[in-house]
């Protein structure tokens, strides 16, 4: 398998996975490929022009959701339960919740503060920020109320889901997410913390984000 990245939020979410799942992956960094993103070479794999992507003999996958889904079912691993179909639909209802209610706000705060500097997009733009911070604050009042509950996001054990929607709490400080107030998420931020992979998800070809 071929694992195509680059250090940026979707592909961390990967990596860390692929990581710790420890499966037999070559990582192929965007960097390295004629062209890039848009380049032939890679719109051939992606045809969205975006990392990251995976290719496992005939099949060439993208969107993160979906790579990671693949890999723990290549790992037999219970991050995607394939014998537990109420399981399944928790994790997927989280991974719907992310994509719609926190990473498009917790997302902009990590581009503005983090990609604007690092890729040379520009400055960043703290009224735009402004206006995301009470849908953030609203999605880390949800995740902070569930926590108190639970240890991981489906129950006690941890599933792709923690992957998805933690991706950025390591970076949290860094890019202002400015979540320290809500315990309960912390505490699950602690937790995720404690896990190699997710501390460092990339490749020892790179330095951690």
């Amino acid at each position: 398998m071929k694992l195509y990245y680059m250090e940026t939020m979707n592909p961390r979410k990967v990596c860390a996975t692929a990581k710790y799942l420890r499966l037999p992956l070559e990582y192929v960094p965007i960097d390295s490929v004629p062209g890039g993103l848009k380049g032939p070479a890679f719109t051939a794999i992606n045809p969205n022009g975006r990392a990251p992507a995976l290719v496992d003999g005939e099949l060439k996958l993208w969107e993160s959701a979906a790579i990671m889904l693949h890999l723990a079912v290549r790992a037999k691993s219970d991050l995607w339960p394939v014998s537990d179909p109420a399981r399944q639909v928790e994790i997927m209802r989280w991974l719907s919740w992310d994509m719609c209610e926190f990473a498009p706000h917790a997302g902009a705060f990590y581009f503005e503060n983090y990609i604007k500097p690092k890729f040379g997009f520009g400055t960043p733009d703290p009224a735009s920020l402004e206006e995301k911070r009470p849908l953030l604050q609203a999605a880390a009042q949800l995740l902070d109320a569930h926590f108190a509950q639970h240890r991981f996001l489906v129950g006690e054990r941890l599933s792709i889901a923690d992957f998805c929607v933690g991706v950025l709490l390591p970076l949290q400080d860094e890019i202002g997410l400015s979540l320290r107030e809500f315990e309960n998420l912390q505490r699950w931020h602690d937790r995720l913390m404690e896990i190699d992979a997710w501390r460092d998800p990339w490749p020892a070809r790179t330095a951690s984000a």
